[in-house]
């Protein structure tokens, strides 16, 4: 089993981080850095499923699992990411009972979903296929992205389907969503977050937010307000913010 997923089902702090560059020495440097995950976005960067493959091959070995943060709730791609090596998917805009359910079904195989099998390079491009199709679908994460204000609303209901390991906040789509775009801290947005975290403890969901960012103290006020699957920073604001510090001494001086 992975170290996301025993990690989520005994309830234990996930800390992972969130690549759009595509680039696979990056995913290396990252995933050696002791995170439990990285999520490679699908969804607002040219990354497709080949350089996705990429980023698997570049991860292989440090330790640390790659999430496929899906472009949307797609079947087909889910499948070609679960083939490449994938560890789980991560289904932003799950806004009902009904996504919610479509986006464990697209991750596991049948009886329980609807995921299509081959011999591909996560069953050993079917050397060990047996084994692999009988262990996916205890092992394979699968978390759901509540990022808008009709989510949090029916959080309740969206967490009470069979097969979510964790729900994660979208906090600049779920303010924009509130008509308060990039207003992460706003009461009124910092109260959404919280129906969200409440329906996790009541349906035994892990709770889990992207912290853009990320700094120390950020991390532990969410970590004791409960969130337990936390996304630290961007591989591009890593980037950003380290010219930054050098570029900060030379307007001091």
């Amino acid at each position: 089993m992975n170290k996301t997923k025993e990690k989520l089902q005994n309830k234990q702090l996930v800390m992972g981080s969130w690549l759009m560059i595509g680039n696979p020495a990056i995913a290396e440097i990252m995933a050696g850095e002791g995170f439990d995950f990285l999520s490679v976005d699908m969804e607002h960067t040219p990354i497709n499923v080949e350089c996705f493959y990429q980023l698997v091959l570049a991860a292989k070995g440090t330790g640390c699992d790659l999430l496929a943060r899906l472009p949307s709730c797609d079947l087909v791609m889910a499948k070609q990411v679960l083939d490449m090596g994938a560890a789980g998917i991560i289904v932003p805009s799950v806004n009902s009972p009904a996504e919610a359910a479509q986006s464990v079904a697209i991750a596991k195989f049948p009886p329980e979903g609807i995921r299509g099998t081959s011999l591909c390079r996560a069953s050993g491009f079917g050397s060990n296929f047996t084994d692999y199709y009988e262990h996916h679908n205890r092992e394979v994460v699968v978390v759901v992205m509540l990022e808008h204000i009709n989510a949090a609303r029916q959080a309740d209901a969206i967490l009470a389907t069979p097969g979510i390991d964790a729900a994660l906040i979208g906090p600049y789509d779920l303010s924009s969503s509130m008509g308060l775009p990039g207003q992460l801290y706003h009461p009124d947005v910092l109260a959404a977050q919280q129906m969200i975290l409440d329906a996790c403890k009541r349906q035994n969901v892990v709770a889990g937010i992207h912290l853009v960012q990320a700094d120390p103290e950020s991390v532990r006020q969410r970590i004791d307000q409960g969130f337990r699957f936390i996304a630290g920073g961007i591989d591009t604001l890593f980037i950003r913010e380290g010219c930054q510090q050098v570029l900060k001494a030379k307007l001091e001086s």
